[in-house]
């Protein structure tokens, strides 16, 4: 039983960091999953990968929670946004060194 420690990445429907700041333990699945002829739906029979995900405040929370508890875990340090955030008035700046687009 082997988890995953990380921090959930920005998805793209959404423009703040609101469930960005806080660190995820989440255990990776051991069995594949199956879809059942009847309904058609996907499924496993591995509650833990499915239905255990932990937050913690802080990477070394997370670390010491899977140490204490005896838990493998892999850890994923999260990438840095390569792209400087800027205000929508930046785009009207007497200043501006980029060229109009029309």
């Amino acid at each position: 039983m082997v988890a995953r420690i990380y921090k959930p990445a920005k998805t793209a429907m959404q423009s703040g960091k609101a469930n960005t700041r806080k660190w995820v333990l989440e255990f990776e699945p051991e069995e594949k999953k199956r879809v059942d002829p009847l309904m058609g739906w996907t499924g496993s029979g591995d509650t833990q990968a499915t239905q255990v995900k932990l937050r913690f405040e802080t990477k070394e929370g997370a670390i010491d929670y899977a140490k204490r508890h005896g838990i493998a875990f892999r850890l994923v340090e999260p990438h840095e946004m390569a792209r400087a955030t800027k205000s929508y008035s930046a785009n009207f700046a007497f200043n501006r060194r980029e060229q109009w687009s029309h």
